[in-house]
């Protein structure tokens, strides 16, 4: 992925474990894995997209009995997910030339997994993601709620370009792949490092139709 002044690859790893000390306390995210726990069945198959350093999303899910793939554009990310949660599985790929096979997992997280690709792939993604779930399925998802398309910005010290969509727009788009929006919630999320600044996150839980 190489949209935007520093890639995504490169820009996550240079943050590292600075991107799980910023980001990984936020109530929201952790609100948002236990609507999952609660509803998940023993032992399901999880797989985290853009699974970052494995904490919280990995490691929640992990001792809460299920098994985890994850799957994240940066070595540095993989790496230390492998270290933190050696229980789950996590494997170095560019999340939009994934392929797995249909209907072969129970649930899809996807925090934040978006930001830096274009709508087209966005969509796209999402529409992978159902096709990967099975009937019934649930999906989480975060993103930062903006109608933004390739905009430039600067974030946790480095100049990226983002691409979003605006809540309404985001929720359609999961609803148009087959999902049915449980729950959403919006809010405001002040990252725990001097070089962030507060910004606008929503959470939203959905099953699949």
């Amino acid at each position: 992925m190489t949209q935007g002044n520093t890639p995504a690859a490169d820009l996550f790893d240079a943050l590292g474990i600075d991107y799980e000390r910023a980001f990984a306390h936020s109530p929201a995210h952790r609100a948002a894995l236990t609507w999952l726990v609660e509803r998940l069945a023993p032992d399901s198959s999880v797989l985290d997209v853009g699974s970052g350093t494995g904490h919280p999303t990995a490691r929640t899910l992990v001792d809460a009995g299920h098994r985890v793939q994850g799957v994240d554009i940066s070595p540095r990310m993989v790496e230390l997910a492998r270290r933190q949660v050696p229980e789950a599985s996590f494997r170095c790929q560019d999340s939009r030339t994934l392929e797995l096979a249909a209907s072969s997992v129970d649930a899809v997280c996807a925090f934040f997994s978006f930001l830096q690709m274009p709508r087209a792939d966005q969509r796209h993604l999402v529409e992978k993601i159902a096709r990967w779930l099975r009937p019934g399925g649930f999906f989480v998802a975060a993103t930062v709620p903006v109608d933004v398309e390739d905009a430039p910005g600067r974030w946790m010290g480095y100049d990226v370009e983002v691409t979003s969509f605006a809540p309404v727009a985001f929720t359609d788009l999961l609803q148009s792949a087959g999902f049915t929006v449980q729950e959403t919630r919006e809010t405001d999320f002040a990252p725990d490092s001097p070089i962030a600044t507060p910004e606008p996150q929503l959470f939203v839980c959905a099953t699949l139709r």
